[in-house]
């Protein structure tokens, strides 16, 4: 009885040894910036009066919680509007990126801060709980009253 109990007790020892748990891996912001890429281009450098750059300004506006809120609601909520982004006006529209989880808004606005925009003011990295909060607060946003917070949020 006792051999019958320790073969059972090794074959399901064995078969807790090849089960494995789902491990939840963080986003990737550079795949999901694949996305961005198509109207700011691979290295943010945008396209003259549509797409704006993603340079300086980014970090400029990422230094300060208003600067915050608008960049994470341009990602939420979309973004439409006459903006000056380096002191040149743009006039296109981004869509809100709706699909993307807060985390994701975090991963994508993280990769933007520390790969793509490489000068301006120190980068501090956006939490997922923090895009949560500004996600939540600006339900009744839309894309037209986020381009209205551009400046007051920073932006040049």
């Amino acid at each position: 009885m006792r051999r019958a109990a320790l073969a059972v007790a090794a074959s399901a020892g064995a078969v807790l040894v090849g089960l494995t748990l789902p491990v939840h891996a963080a986003p990737d912001g550079a795949a999901i910036y694949a996305r961005c890429a198509a109207c700011h281009t691979k290295t943010g450098a945008g396209v003259p009066g549509v797409f704006p750059p993603l340079g300086e300004d980014f970090r400029v506006m990422a230094s300060s919680e208003a600067g915050r809120r608008y960049l994470a609601l341009v990602v939420t909520r979309g973004v439409s509007g006459p903006i000056k982004v380096g002191g040149k006006p743009f006039a296109g529209v981004m869509p809100a990126q709706a699909t993307l989880d807060d985390a994701s808004v975090a991963a994508v606005l993280n990769h933007v801060g520390t790969e793509i925009t490489k000068t301006g003011p120190a980068f501090k990295p956006f939490a997922e709980a923090e895009v949560a909060g500004i996600r939540a607060g600006g339900a009744a946003l839309s894309a037209q009253d986020v381009g209205k917070l551009h400046a007051s949020a920073g932006g040049q």
